[in-house]
């Protein structure tokens, strides 16, 4: 254990998330998502966990890190319900609320296409899959910046 760390962060998913830089891109995905083949093509290549945790809980264990691209508004995609888009299943809602408290307001998600999200998340820079087994608890995060202390 580390004092402030989360302890849901392992040592693999935290240096994953240490060495992303500004404006790349994280998967975290539920148990039904193609997460190993999906992450073979990532830059990292070798998919990261974060077993048995939902995948809010998930979120907020990352956000307890990792800076949200706050210039790029919204920073965090959520994979879309096929046949209805503008549907936001409960797992989803759930996110969204430990995204709004990462960031002290409310940030909402946008939308993507089931389809595109694979090819979007073929492009991250890893991909971290959780216990969730509900639908569609998949997002696409965009990592932003620590400004400087200033003198």
């Amino acid at each position: 254990m580390l004092k402030n760390i989360d302890p849901a962060l392992n040592a693999d998913v935290l240096h994953a998330l240490r060495s992303m830089g500004h404006a790349d891109t994280l998967v975290i995905s539920d148990t039904n998502f193609p997460s190993d083949a999906i992450a073979r093509r990532t830059t990292r290549g070798k998919l990261l966990r974060i077993d048995n945790v939902s995948a809010a809980r998930a979120m907020r264990a990352v956000l307890s890190v990792l800076p949200l691209d706050t210039p790029l508004q919204p920073s965090v995609g959520r994979m879309e319900v096929m046949g209805a888009p503008d549907e936001i299943p409960a797992v989803q809602r759930e996110v969204q609320a430990e995204v709004d408290r990462a960031e002290g307001k409310p940030a909402p998600m946008y939308g993507i296409e089931r389809f595109a999200f694979y090819e979007e998340a073929k492009k991250a820079y890893c991909v971290i899959t959780t216990g969730e087994t509900r639908f569609y608890g998949c997002f696409l995060l965009t990592k932003g910046v620590i400004p400087p202390e200033p003198d």
